[in-house]
């Protein structure tokens, strides 16, 4: 049957990149699986157990080509893909096929790749978001002193600059960031444990030497680079691993669903844009539109994952006992998904954040529009300060600002309200001197100065650490 004509996942087809496609990948896995079946040899081998150098180095010899003709006609025969793959894996390496799995139940190669995969997805997951970061703070340096205005409740508010906002975007992703090396600093393998954890088959397998089981366990885990294990497990590692992992990932999402709503708002009033192709087409009907459509993707994706989080925690919060096996379907579907989608959110991420366009005069033209009302109080202390009764003046102000609010609002005029307090004596203030304290540098508080404060001190050093993991563009597939 041609593609077209069956559901395609439009994660693959649309949007991750092909690296976190290939870490979740048959491949991937499989070869995984072998690779864990020779670790546990090599380490009963060294323990003493009756298996030859010759038994291994067939099983080496096969690690990475699998047969999967062989595997897939097994497992629709007895159901069951792992004992598929030792089938297939023997038929490979006939010397080795009575040694292969050796005491081992099926976690011990379904989890602890499992547990594999995702770390070397979460190793991607760090380097995108290490170069959204980098973009950022670029983009936030180059914009630290340019006023803006600001908004609470999407009404204006008094004025920020455009760098300081987009300190606010770089803070969650180093919390991200950060939320990232605590996971990272907590994964264990599930380790050699056996059926139900017990290590029963292998105290068997070594005539009850519980040193030796122990011993087997470290072996395995040094042969995989790892130094510990759960210490103690049922059939399976605990599942809080993968509510835990897939929290992290709906935080990257959260971070990247505030950053795109930002964004759509401030595209729609057009002081800020995301990167537009050339050729691009915004609308089909509406020739001239130019819509936020990568960020609306952005968020689009990140509701999934965000809603999708919620999976693991069930499934860790409803493990019967020792295990059960209601968690295998939902896995198998929701890990690697969140994956894939949190991989695509940064690849959007990075492409937007590497080309963010920036409207000054549109700015300039909205603090014109705005500042009049948030200057008065400062207009008030300094006419105050050459005599004039803060109270009387108050209500002046009061009066001026509802009839400029007016003026603006019912009749869609300038606002003249700087005009009306100039031409008021009581103020004692002429125009030219209420266009000086007019100057929307004077309203932007330690905004420049937090800016680089917060990227001298908090983000270079981070961005310096981990120079080698930050990466140029991407390429977005559509």
């Amino acid at each position: 049957m041609e593609s077209h004509q069956i559901y395609q996942n439009p994660l693959i087809t649309r949007y991750a990149s092909k690296e976190m496609l290939e870490n979740f990948s048959d491949d991937k896995k499989f070869r995984t699986w072998r690779r864990l079946w020779i670790a546990l040899a090599e380490a009963q081998k060294e323990l003493g157990l009756n298996i030859t150098q010759e038994q291994i180095d067939e099983m080496k010899a096969h690690q990475d080509c699998i047969n999967y003709d062989v595997a897939q006609r097994k497992e629709k025969e007895v159901r069951h893909d792992v004992m598929a793959h030792v089938h297939a894996y023997g038929e490979q390496c006939p010397k080795a096929r009575p040694i292969i799995h050796l005491g081992a139940t099926s976690c011990y190669v379904t989890d602890n790749t499992d547990i594999l995969v995702m770390m070397d997805g979460l190793k991607i997951i760090k380097s995108k978001l290490l170069t959204c970061m980098h973009y950022l703070s670029e983009f936030a340096l180059k914009y630290k002193d340019m006023p803006t205005l600001g908004f609470t409740h999407f009404q204006p508010a008094q004025l920020t600059t455009v760098g300081k906002r987009a300190c606010l975007w770089l803070q969650d992703l180093m919390l991200d960031l950060e939320e990232w090396e605590q996971v990272w600093n907590s994964i264990r393998l599930r380790g050699v444990k056996g059926t139900t954890g017990t290590q029963a088959s292998f105290l068997t397998l070594f005539d009850g030497d519980h040193e030796k089981v122990k011993l087997l366990e470290r072996k395995v885990l040094e042969k995989l680079g790892f130094d510990r294990a759960y210490p103690v497990t049922g059939q399976t590692y605990p599942r809080k691993l993968d509510s835990r992992i897939l929290n992290l990932l709906s935080s990257i999402a959260q971070s990247a669903y505030k950053f795109g709503n930002d964004l759509r708002l401030l595209q729609s009033l057009k002081e800020l844009e995301e990167p537009f192709g050339e050729k691009q087409i915004g609308s089909s009907a509406m020739a001239y539109k130019r819509n936020p459509m990568k960020a609306e993707r952005m968020c689009s994706l990140a509701r999934y994952v965000v809603v999708n989080a919620l999976n693991p925690a069930i499934t860790a919060s409803t493990q019967w006992l020792e295990r059960t096996l209601d968690d295998s379907a939902n896995r198998r579907i929701v890990i690697a998904e969140c994956f894939l989608a949190v991989d695509a959110i940064l690849n959007i991420y990075i492409n937007i954040a590497s080309g963010l366009v920036v409207y000054p005069k549109v700015i300039e033209r909205r603090i014109r529009e705005e500042l009049p009302f948030m200057a008065t109080e400062y207009i008030l202390m300094e006419a105050v300060k050459r005599g004039g009764d803060r109270q009387e003046l108050h209500e002046r102000i009061r009066q001026y600002s509802m009839e400029a609010a007016k003026r603006v609002k019912a009749l869609g005029e300038d606002n003249n309200l700087l005009e009306l307090i100039a031409n008021d004596p009581a103020f004692k203030l002429d125009r030219e001197e209420i266009n000086r304290i007019m100057d929307p540098r004077n309203f932007v508080g330690r905004a420049p100065q937090q800016v680089e404060e917060f990227i001298s001190e908090h983000i270079k050093p981070i961005l310096e650490r981990n120079r080698e993991l930050i990466g140029g563009n991407v390429e977005l597939k559509v």
